[in-house]
């Protein structure tokens, strides 16, 4: 075997249709595309997926639940054990971000309850759960906001 006698597997390529040229070929004249409408014309074959011919849209007739927070991507989330291997004392959004524990592109931070508290903290413009609270209380810590 040589690359210079490389051929494709027979019947794998086929040579494109050539439409409109002749009566005689079966596909003259509207060339396969129907009488008029969207799809005869050039360029106007394309519908929208949720378009349904006039009628009102699944998409709109279904009704719309539940809701999306705006600010869900400004918070950041904080794990209680996160806060654990921090040092005790005043923990406000810098310190959370000196320690690489928020992305820079949050706004704001928030303690979730997950994981044990061993060390005293005091929160100071973070948001908290109720959960969290409650570990941080009992940890001997508070929470100003």
């Amino acid at each position: 075997m040589r690359l210079n006698t490389l051929k494709p597997a027979e019947g794998a390529r086929t040579e494109r249709t050539r439409v409109g040229r002749g009566i005689g070929s079966g596909l003259g004249k509207t060339a396969g595309r129907g009488h008029k409408g969207s799809f005869a014309r050039a360029g106007k074959g394309k519908i929208k997926a949720k378009f349904e011919g006039g009628q009102m849209p699944l998409i709109k007739r279904l009704p719309k639940v539940g809701f999306r927070s705006r600010m869900k991507d400004d918070t950041a989330q904080v794990l209680l054990y996160q806060l654990d291997k921090l040092a005790a004392g005043e923990i406000d959004f810098a310190a959370l971000r000196a320690a690489k524990l928020v992305p820079s592109t949050a706004k704001r931070a928030k303690v979730v309850k997950k994981g044990e508290l061993t060390k005293a903290f005091v929160l100071k413009g973070l948001l908290a759960t109720a959960g969290a609270k409650a570990a941080i209380e009992a940890a001997g810590g508070s929470v100003q906001e």
